[in-house]
């Protein structure tokens, strides 16, 4: 059975407090099975019997709607993409680790337009980078240099669709708990 992780945009943040066990239970409810959250921040580790993940994410996304009463947009990840995101050299290792800096992932549904990515990548500056790769936009934030306007609504903005962010620890925690 295909095990998957939901990137849950909208969960604990924004006045939108959801307890984990309560995640949990809404997932166990749509017939998932192996759940278990992972830190508070809307990230869900689960097995399914379907392999349509678009179809599963529009799945949950409906049900998270109807119980929570707001949209809780979704993007899903299996074992082997989440493994390829963490490998992935968006920026060099140097630059990574420089003092003050983060690399954060940006999940998004689909690859963003030519329009869209344009318009991000146009942006970038000394505190800013922005690297593209499938549904994934990489963010450095350059921390020492300043601060980022980023976050949220401006990345969204600029992409032309929804997104969800993660730092890039979180997901090579995942990586080296869940994908063997």
């Amino acid at each position: 059975m295909p095990k998957y992780f939901a990137f849950l945009r909208a969960i604990n943040v924004g006045g939108h407090i959801v307890k984990m066990d309560q995640l949990k239970s809404l997932f166990e409810e749509l017939g998932f099975t192996n759940v278990e959250t992972f830190i508070a921040s809307g990230n869900v580790i689960f097995d399914a019997k379907v392999t349509n993940s678009k179809s599963l994410e529009h799945k949950i996304e409906k049900h998270l709607e109807k119980s929570l009463g707001y949209e809780v947009v979704t993007f899903l990840r299996s074992v082997d993409e989440l493994s390829a995101i963490a490998k992935h050299s968006a920026f060099p290792e140097k630059e990574i680790n420089a003092e003050g800096h983060t690399l954060f992932v940006c999940f998004v549904n689909d690859k963003p337009s030519g329009e869209g990515s344009k318009k991000l990548l146009a942006q970038a500056s000394a505190i800013d980078g922005f690297h593209i790769n499938e549904r994934e936009v990489y963010w450095l934030y350059r921390r020492p240099s300043g601060e980022s306007k980023f976050y949220g609504p401006s990345l969204e903005k600029s992409l032309g669709m929804k997104t969800t962010v993660r730092n890039v620890n979180t997901v090579h925690r995942l990586v080296k708990k869940y994908c063997k």
